[in-house]
């Protein structure tokens, strides 16, 4: 790919002119409160390093899914506050995406002024399969820059999305990847082409139709994939072993046994779970082998001789990808699994291992069980976007800014 890069824009100056970013800022809420700011703090150093420029920057982010309608519960009201915090300036909110108070408050922006439109997905154009509506919002966001303007694609979380602040802009005005978009590529393709082995997988999450693709892709390139979280249980339902209560996709069954057989000298797989006896903080909970699970329990956790296991497996590795935690480790009584492997990716990192967290549930879990971000060589941003990357899948919004 030949993609211009945030240090070309600046070479050619910014000052004085409108710059549209598409930033990711879809953070986590518990009312108005942001509970983990993470990707604001990805996201800032580009925006700031815009602003000190002189350029009169512009940026566009959605939060939440709210269909295209105005949604007072996701507003980025609560973001614009944070991310002034975090770049120690003043971050103006528009009342609307391209509506008249987004196009005065564009209107009036001066040199280093940053403004956030409101939740670009309040509009129905952002997100709609019809490339006439998505274009018609384009043209109207390019119309709150001035003659110089330029576009900056920042959110690399949303970059599988053919949406219109991801991608139609960026064939209407000069564009470029922004700091995070560059490093997020580069750091995928470490994965992809130029990894070190020992190469080890570890998955988590819930479903196995979410993760069938990877698997299939990573199983090929992998020296070891490690499978945990509430998709292994389907993999344990595949050899035939009663999983009780816990969450299972029974038209995946046969998809698991065969991804067994085929990649059997690959695939690695608990071989004791935490089990309770309901869906929540205080269940009771007990230590089981995968072959002891009783009617009316469900797997919540790997078990500490699976976390034993796994980190010996991964201690030797010299590229570690993780995406998705072992267990529901928002529960403490279930986090040890998650925290375990995740404790041993970091040793592993320490000794020379280019480790990559990828997903925002395993971003979420280095952050609420206290593990040093810096213990990874790097945390993505995008999930979604780093699967799909993974998987070999064309991303529209990388696709579009090549040959810019």
């Amino acid at each position: 790919m030949t993609v211009k890069t945030l240090k070309d824009l600046l070479d050619e100056g910014v000052a004085g002119r409108s710059v549209l970013v598409r930033s990711d800022l879809n953070v986590p809420l518990d009312g108005d409160t942001i509970t983990d700011p993470g990707r604001i703090l990805a996201s800032a150093p580009t925006i700031s390093t815009l602003a000190e420029a002189g350029a009169k920057v512009i940026v566009m982010a959605h939060l939440g899914r709210p269909k295209g309608t105005p949604d007072p519960a996701l507003s980025l009201a609560p973001v614009a506050a944070k991310l002034g915090e975090v770049l120690g300036r003043n971050v103006q909110l528009a009342g609307d995406v391209v509506g008249q108070d987004a196009l005065a408050r564009a209107e009036g922006l001066t040199d280093g002024d940053v403004l956030l439109l409101e939740n670009i997905r309040f509009d129905p154009r952002e997100t709609s399969k019809d490339d006439a509506e998505r274009l018609a919002l384009a043209k109207a966001l390019v119309e709150l820059t001035d003659m110089g303007g330029a576009f900056v694609s920042d959110g690399f979380g949303v970059v599988h999305r053919k949406q219109a602040s991801v991608y139609d802009v960026a064939t209407l005005l000069p564009h470029y990847a922004g700091t995070l978009v560059a490093a997020e590529v580069e750091v995928l393709q470490k994965l992809t082409t130029d990894e070190e082995r020992p190469y080890a997988v570890v998955l988590g999450g819930s479903k196995v139709s979410d993760k069938l693709a990877v698997i299939e892709a990573l199983a090929d390139k992998a020296d070891t994939l490690v499978i945990g979280g509430g998709m292994y249980y389907t993999f344990l339902a595949a050899q035939g072993v009663s999983v009780g209560n816990s969450l299972c996709e029974e038209s995946m069954i046969d998809t698991c046994k065969e991804l067994l057989e085929r990649y059997a000298d690959v695939i690695h797989i608990p071989q004791d779970v935490v089990i309770a006896d309901s869906f929540s903080a205080d269940a009771e909970a007990r230590t089981v082998s995968v072959l002891e699970i009783p009617d009316g329990w469900m797997g919540l956790d790997i078990g500490p001789q699976s976390v034993e296991r796994f980190a010996a497996i991964l201690s030797n590795s010299r590229t570690v990808f993780w995406n998705g935690p072992m267990g529901v480790f928002e529960f403490p009584k279930f986090s040890a699994g998650t925290k375990g492997v995740a404790e041993a990716i970091v040793e592993a990192t320490g000794k020379g291992a280019f480790s990559v967290v990828g997903g925002g549930d395993s971003a979420a879990a280095v952050r609420l069980l206290g593990l040093p971000e810096d213990g990874f060589s790097h945390i993505s941003t995008g999930g979604g976007a780093s699967l799909e990357y993974l998987e070999g899948k064309t991303l529209p919004g990388l696709e579009v800014l090549d040959g810019a």
